[in-house]
């Protein structure tokens, strides 16, 4: 925020006005934190309000320049491109119409067509020149977007385009240490997750010996399912970052193999202590789909509709110490010696009371409010317990203790 500030302070003295940071910074964080404009359209529109609010006409747009896709080093450029589209990615919100990866000889880009542009759309393989798009950054990463004053233009000569700007790259988990690859991988899928969007086909989570990592197949990829426990090369994956975290993407261009090895995973374990402070509603007794393990939501599978599915156990629960949270998932063996209640025992208790919720209403009763140690690997915002043991609660003492030690200090 304070770099955008920045330029748009400069950008205004150079028109000779003033305007105090805090006025450019809260209105910056509207557009941005409130309106989830992006940075550079969010630029423009404090830039341009500010000149006409001093009575200076916006600074008027340059003209767009041709050029290649590797020769885009810099946000703010009105440019021209003749690309071909690589893939097409799932918009993250209903703002954007299209999103995915265009390229020529020199490299890739990523572009985005917002949706109040009122563009055609584009079509996977097919050769475009675009005229008047706008180069855009974020974190180091550059791309392109489609506004309203953006043209498309369909090429009848295909744009001979590279699939990456660096090409496809055999990679282990922990060096994926950026988005924008394309990387092959040897790995074992560790989970499978139920899905929540119907644009994607499976999710879950997926390692080798040095680690793991979440992966998402759209379901516009149609490549087929991969299960639970089953060893794969996953070909043409495309990585990805949200708050820290990388993930891996399979697209149209994506492959999958399956491998007679059993690829070892190892896990990066993490700690956490503290109250458990909450139950979460998936918890308890529950049924999941006998093919591909999901939790059914009434008895339906969302990739094998309905099925009749198998009895299990877990907690999803959240741990507080303090100072944060930490949601934990806790498995049916770790479940029953916790809550001292077997399987067997949890589905008569459901079926005396006719209600399933009795088996969440018992862990609730024993669990919340005790203090545990868990450690597990970190998948998304979980901890996948692997050890749990009861840790004794602070106590007035102790915190008056610490109260003096900081008073002292």
């Amino acid at each position: 925020m304070k770099e955008l500030v920045d330029q748009i302070a400069a950008r205004l003295r150079e028109q000779k006005i003033e305007v105090p940071e805090e006025e450019i910074t809260s209105r910056l964080k509207k557009l941005i934190e409130d309106f989830r404009v992006p940075e550079g359209e969010a630029r423009r529109s404090v830039l341009n309000y500010f000149l006409k609010e001093h009575g200076v006409m916006p600074l008027a747009r340059a003209s767009s320049e041709k050029v290649k896709v590797s020769e885009i080093a810099g946000p703010g450029r009105w440019v021209e491109i003749e690309v071909k589209v690589l893939d097409l990615w799932e918009p993250a919100t209903e703002a954007i119409s299209q999103t995915g990866l265009i390229g020529d000889g020199s490299g890739s880009i990523k572009f985005v067509k917002w949706a109040k542009s009122g563009l055609p759309d584009l079509e996977v393989g097919k050769s475009y020149l675009l005229k008047r798009v706008v180069t855009d950054e974020f974190q180091g990463r550059f791309s392109v977007k489609l506004n309203r004053t953006s043209q498309i233009e369909p090429l009848e000569q295909e744009v001979e385009a590279k699939p990456g700007s660096r090409g496809v790259e055999q990679l282990k988990v922990a060096e994926i240490d950026e988005p924008g690859r394309w990387v092959d991988l040897r790995v074992k899928v560790v989970q499978l997750w139920e899905t929540n969007s119907d644009a994607i086909s499976q999710s879950g989570l997926i390692g080798d010996e040095t680690g793991s990592i979440k992966f998402v197949k759209w379901a516009k990829a149609d490549l087929p399912n991969i299960e639970e426990g089953k060893s794969y090369i996953l070909g043409n994956l495309v990585t990805d970052e949200f708050q820290g975290r990388f993930s891996v993407k399979l697209n149209r261009t994506s492959r999958i193999e399956p491998i007679e090895e059993d690829v070892q995973v190892g896990s990066q374990t993490a700690e956490f202590k503290g109250a458990l402070v909450d139950i979460q509603k998936g918890s308890g007794l529950i049924k999941r789909c006998p093919t591909c393990k999901r939790s059914l939501a009434k008895g339906v599978c969302s990739e094998h509709g309905k099925v009749d599915g198998t009895y299990d156990l877990r907690i999803k629960g959240v741990i507080d110490d303090g100072q944060r949270v930490q949601d934990v998932l806790i498995n049916r063996e770790t479940t029953e010696r916790l809550v001292g209640i077997t399987l067997d025992e949890a589905k008569k208790m459901a079926m005396e009371a006719l209600d399933h919720e009795v088996v969440c209403t018992l862990m609730d009763g024993k669990l919340v409010g005790r203090y545990f140690s868990v450690t597990g690997p970190r998948v998304d915002r979980y901890i996948l317990v692997e050890t749990i043991n009861e840790s004794e609660a602070v106590t007035i003492a102790e915190v008056e203790e610490l109260m003096g030690i900081v008073e002292v200090d």
